[in-house]
Formats: C-alpha cells, structure tokens, sequence
C-alpha cells in the first residue's frame, strides 16, 4: 500500500506541475496582464523552477522547504498567509503538513479536512439509505427467483443502475423544485456543513443512493440465487427447516460475501460521485473542494485532495480483503 501511495502520488504531482499548470498558478497570483519575465520571476522565487524531485521531496517532507528572498536579500516566507517560517525547515506530508492554498489562502489542512468531513457525514447516510434498501431489495428477488417480485425487481435495479448522477439529480431538481415547489432560493444557496438544507443535503443522498441501489441489489440477488440451489440448502429443507428459517440461518451469511466486496467498493465510487453531486448542489465538500482546487490550479490543495482519494481507495481495498477471509470460511481456512 505504500509504495502504491508513493507511485501514484508521483504521478499526480508530475501531471499538476506541468507547464500550463504552473503558468495558470503564476497568473493567478500575479495579474493576467504580467509579462513572461513576471510569471518566470515568480515560479522562479517560489521554487517552482527547481528540480522535479526536489519538489517532490519537499511536499514528503524528506527535503527542506526554502524561503524567498526579497530585494533587500532577506529571508521572507513563501506564502505569509500559512505562518510558514522565515528559515529553511522540513515540513511535508510526513510532518503532516500539507503546504498552502493558494486560492482559499490558508493551509490545505484548515481547507482539506472540514470539507472532508462534511462528504463524510453526506456518504455516512448516503450508505446507511443506500446499502439496506440494496440488500432487501436483492435478498427478497433472489428468493423468489423467477417470479413476478423479481423481474419487478430487477427491473427496477437496472433502471436505477443506468441512470447516472447528474441526471437523477436533474430530475429530482425539476420534481422537488417546478412541481412540489419544495425548493426556494435561500435553501439552494445553502452551503457547507452549516448550511444544511433539504436541497444541498437530502437530494444528494438520493441521487447517489439511488444509483448505487441497484448496483448492489443486482450483485446480491445473483449471489443469493447462487446460494439457495447448493446442496446443503436442499438438505436444511429435506429436514424439514422452514424456507425463513433456511435463509436466515444458512443461505444469507454466504450469499452476503460477494455483495460485502461490492458494498466496500463503493466508498471509492462516492468519492468520485460526490464531485459531479456536491458541485450541482453546492454541497461544500470534498468534491466541490476538488473542482475548485483544479479549477484554480491550486496545486498543494489538489495533491493533498489526491492523496486522500489514494487512502480511502486502498484502506477500502484492505478491509474488504480481511473482511472477505472473514466471512469466507474456506479462504480463512487456506
């Protein structure tokens, strides 16, 4: 996992450091009028201008940060706004530090973690709406194999399945808002964790739920179909067991395995979905954070946006991994 982070770190601050990039950042600092020698003479006072890997090694944390200098040849802190120090120092991501912000002028960590925070709260009910109606819905088609329930069923899940965000998230605008008249102004412009509204918060965790509903109730319905025709689930009937008991107490622990993986695997997915969500409802995120971040060419707050969504990725991987010897006797076993 950490050589994983390492690789694909480097990668991301290689693509972000490009030249448009550091252009774009210079002319956001400066003025849009300043001149090729201005732009250069900043990237230059920055640092910008010095060896990739230095660079790098400085936003680890295993090389030392160097101050600017100004006309006078004195020491001056890089960004005056992040209280950095007038003198060369190792701060980076090692020493949990994870450089300045040049768009919302404050450190990435002030800006970074409250926002991410507030996608935390939004993906805690996005999954406690999304992963019980999921499971019921998958659990009741697989059972009923065949029958009315589950074409129902399964109908609907593909629907919800091939409906992406930024349109189930149109739609439920157009229904709350032209026809209920649920929405006004003031609810739209809510943002942020303190701003909670009906329109900033519950109709993204419809959109997103709603999309992944039908991804897990499929993989379920397929694992539960799978379960109830093994042999040992025709003896537990032969003894006589009755059909709740069987499913209960031997069909649903094995049938959960596959639909668990499944289940982890989304945390990766709402990382991503929140950044189309969050920017169509204003929801003050971690996604709304990312598109300004890139919007802005706001390098350090990026990479820092980057490297949360590697953890997240590979922590999800991890325990998906321990979670499925766990429920897997026989790889546990092995």
């Amino acid at each position: 996992m950490a050589l994983t982070m390492l690789c694909l770190t480097l990668v991301v601050f290689f693509m972000v450091n490009l030249e448009p990039n550091l252009r774009k950042l210079s002319i956001s600092q400066l003025d849009m009028r300043s001149s090729d020698e201005h732009i250069e003479s900043w990237l230059q006072r920055n640092g910008y201008r010095d060896n990739f890997f230095v660079r790098y090694g400085r936003w680890l944390g295993v090389v030392q940060k160097q101050p600017n200098v100004n006309a006078e040849g004195e020491p001056v802190p890089r960004f005056s706004y992040c209280n950095e120090p007038a003198e060369p120092y190792y701060g980076g991501i090692l020493q949990g530090d994870f450089g300045c912000s040049t768009k919302f002028k404050t450190t990435v960590a002030e800006k970074l973690f409250p926002a991410l925070g507030a996608t935390g709260i939004l993906m805690f009910w996005v999954m406690a709406t999304m992963v019980p109606i999921a499971l019921l819905i998958g659990i009741l088609a697989g059972m009923r194999e065949g029958t009315r329930t589950d074409r129902s069923l399964s109908v609907a899940s593909i629907t919800t399945t091939a409906t992406p965000e930024y349109v189930s998230g149109v739609i439920f605008t157009v229904v709350f808002a032209s026809w209920l008249g649920w929405l006004n102004g003031s609810a739209a412009s809510a943002t942020g964790p303190g701003g909670i509204s009906f329109s900033n918060f519950t109709l993204p965790v419809m959109t997103m739920a709603i999309y992944g509903i039908g991804y897990i109730a499929r993989m379920t319905r397929a694992s539960m179909v799978e379960v109830m025709t093994q042999q040992y689930i025709r003896t537990a009937r032969l003894k006589g067991l009755s059909f709740s008991s069987v499913v209960v107490k031997h069909a649903l622990r094995n049938a959960l395995i596959a639909p668990f993986t499944v289940i982890m695997l989304q945390f990766p997915w709402l990382l991503t979905g929140v950044v189309i969500v969050e920017v169509m409802f204003r929801y003050q995120g971690f996604g709304y954070t990312l598109v300004e971040a890139a919007g802005n060419n706001d390098i350090d707050l990026l990479l820092g946006c980057s490297l949360v969504s590697v953890f997240v990725v590979l922590s999800t991987q991890l325990i998906s991994d321990v979670g499925y010897a766990y429920l897997n006797p026989r790889i546990r076993v092995q």
